[in-house]
């Protein structure tokens, strides 16, 4: 008798860890992506830039060029909302706060001739289409294309070079889903696009307390359009 119940024990046991042999093999939350609507945060970094449009213009017999020395990191804060299409399709609500900052240089005859900071915090509210693939064990691949708007919190009118506050843009990127036991991970990297230029010329904004020597900063440009580079860590 005493064999015959330590069979059956030994038995359940066996069935047990076949079933969470079987439950891993399959892979970490597998109804996660089933659900109607669901929600996360993210956290991540960010890097600003410009497209630069010269003016050319003539400036105490000068013609001066502009461009975005290098790329500062700043940090960005957003919240996830998912509503799933079907078995590969999912659109995306993520209003995102971005802390950022450009440095723009001046030269003239390719020698450098000033220096401007330009802080940014915006908050961008983009619409995104996923499109994921079929998932391996638990990892799930995925492509993101979107787009929307944003307003900038940061702008400072005494700056030489005032941006405007609005701008809409167009955005994708790259992403891949990894499943945990009780969350789901996914590092992604999306690349943004204004369409909006963003200078304020000087004679459409009060520039009268700006030093002479540094409306050349704003007159040196014809044009600006934002480009943000944001890698994230999504946790849905």
């Amino acid at each position: 008798m005493q064999l015959i119940k330590t069979k059956k024990s030994l038995l359940i046991i066996f069935l047990s860890l076949g079933l969470y042999n079987t439950a891993k093999s399959q892979g970490n939350l597998q109804y996660i992506d089933e659900k109607l609507v669901h929600f996360g945060f993210s956290l991540g970094f960010n890097a600003l830039d410009f497209g630069i449009t010269p003016s050319n213009q003539i400036i105490d017999g000068k013609i001066y060029q502009a461009d975005v020395s290098n790329l500062i990191p700043g940090f960005s804060v957003g919240i996830i909302s998912d509503l799933r299409l079907n078995r590969y399709l999912n659109l995306r609500f993520t209003p995102t706060l971005h802390f950022g900052e450009r440095q723009l240089s001046y030269s003239c005859n390719g020698v450098k001739t000033n220096t401007l900071s330009l802080t940014s915090v915006p908050i961008s509210v983009p619409i995104h289409l996923k499109y994921s693939a079929e998932r391996k064990g638990n990892y799930r691949p995925y492509l993101l294309w979107g787009g929307g708007s944003y307003i900038d919190l940061g702008t400072n009118n005494d700056n030489p070079v005032l941006l405007r506050k609005l701008d809409f843009y167009t955005e994708f990127g790259v992403g891949c889903d990894l499943y945990f036991s009780f969350f789901k991970l996914a590092p992604e990297l999306k690349f943004a696009v204004g369409f909006n230029n963003m200078l304020v010329p000087l004679d459409q904004r009060n520039a009268g307390f700006i030093a002479d020597d540094d409306k050349k900063l704003s007159n040196a440009l014809s044009k600006l359009t934002s480009n943000m580079l944001t890698l994230s860590f999504n946790f849905e």
